[in-house]
């Protein structure tokens, strides 16, 4: 029982369980698993230390260097932490990056103190590799993709409908140049991982928002991408007025909310004001310099204006930036792909009902 080993099975992130993450704190920044803590067995110093000596004098040499890094205190201290996660969660699961020794000793120690659970065969590897063939397979899965001009509210869309595989809250970016999240973007490794567990609640057929390969820092793995760019399509069309509220709630309303309740008053401010002049200052080279010039006069009138409690004065530089930047590009991409076919053409309500009429239809009876 104290060396039980469980397969990596994907149903193990469905149902939510908690996962002690024994890797190194650096190996856990570069990817992780949905729902795992990272409770190292060693930290990045010990490990950098112990490669060394593997490198330089083998594996039993680094083993028992291990043994001396990880002793005392420090590994009373290391228990310690996993005790205290499992007091709250009885039924989480160990792993490391293959299943080898970390998450054998973790368990071994585990079980000498009481505590005996299993760990995941094959580790972080096997996981990963069976969230990578999730959303490989999905690129086979039915699927349909919602364009617009920026500000059609695709995204909420996307929401409404029980198919939908919302993309950019995977990458935590709106996909476009003021489209930053205020914390930090996930890894590419974890980008991945959370589309592919939102994959598995999706077995049916999907709806995703037209993307660029990338959405901030992320790229949509090719194979899945390639997917979305023979999948059919709709269009949502909304008048300027009605874009501009929805672009006003989500470049200032909501990022303010974010950074406000982040970061608080002065700070959550500093930074959103930041985050919006840098989006601006890097359309530099499509703008031009005279138009990026008065936008950015635009913009800090509004921020005063913000400041004495009236953030509808974005408007007088988020209209323009529709008008002469989005819609100009998004129009240019649809002359460019002048051979897409759209199933819908309409107005948001229309195109969910569209996009709902499409999923009851590309379901199996």
């Amino acid at each position: 029982m104290s060396h039980e080993l469980i397969e990596p099975d994907l149903a193990l992130l469905q149902a939510g369980k908690v996962l002690i993450d024994v890797r190194a704190p650096v190996e856990f920044r570069q990817g992780s698993l949905p729902g795992a803590v990272n409770l190292p067995l060693m930290n990045d110093e010990e490990r950098h230390r112990i490669g060394i000596e593997y490198k330089q004098a083998g594996q039993q040499a680094a083993i028992e260097l291990g043994e001396r890094l990880v002793a005392g205190d420090v590994r009373r201290e290391r228990i310690a932490a996993w005790q205290a996660l499992l007091e709250r969660h009885p039924d989480a699961i160990i792993y490391c990056f293959r299943g080898g020794l970390r998450s054998r000793v973790a368990q071994q120690w585990l079980a000498e103190a009481g505590m005996p659970r299993p760990r995941i065969r094959g580790g972080w590897k096997a996981m990963r590799q069976a969230l990578c063939a999730r959303i490989d397979a999905a690129a086979e899965q039915p699927q349909l993709v919602v364009g617009g001009l920026t500000g059609c509210a695709k995204t909420s869309l996307i929401q409404s409908l029980e198919c939908g595989l919302d993309l950019e809250a995977c990458a935590r970016h709106k996909g476009s140049a003021f489209g930053r999240h205020p914390l930090e973007a996930p890894s590419q490794i974890d980008f991945e991982h959370d589309m592919g567990r939102r994959l598995l609640e999706l077995p049916g057929p999907l709806a995703l928002e037209d993307e660029s390969r990338h959405i901030g820092v992320a790229n949509i793995p090719l194979t899945f991408w390639r997917g979305m760019q023979r999948a059919p399509r709709i269009r949502v069309e909304m008048p300027l007025d009605w874009r501009l509220e929805q672009i006003h709630k989500d470049y200032i309303a909501d990022l303010w909310t974010v950074y406000q309740g982040q970061f608080g008053d002065w700070l959550g401010w500093s930074l959103m004001r930041k985050q919006l002049s840098s989006a601006l200052l890097r359309l530099r080279k499509r703008l031009g310099s005279a138009r990026l010039a008065r936008l950015q006069r635009l913009q800090e009138l509004a921020f005063r204006e913000h400041e004495r409690g009236n953030p509808k004065a974005h408007e007088a530089w988020l209209a323009p930036l529709l008008t002469e930047y989005y819609d100009p590009m998004y129009r240019y991409q649809l002359e460019k792909h002048s051979d897409q076919h759209f199933l819908h053409v309409g107005d948001w309500d229309s195109c969910l009902a569209a996009a709902r009429d499409w999923a009851a239809s590309a379901t199996p009876a």
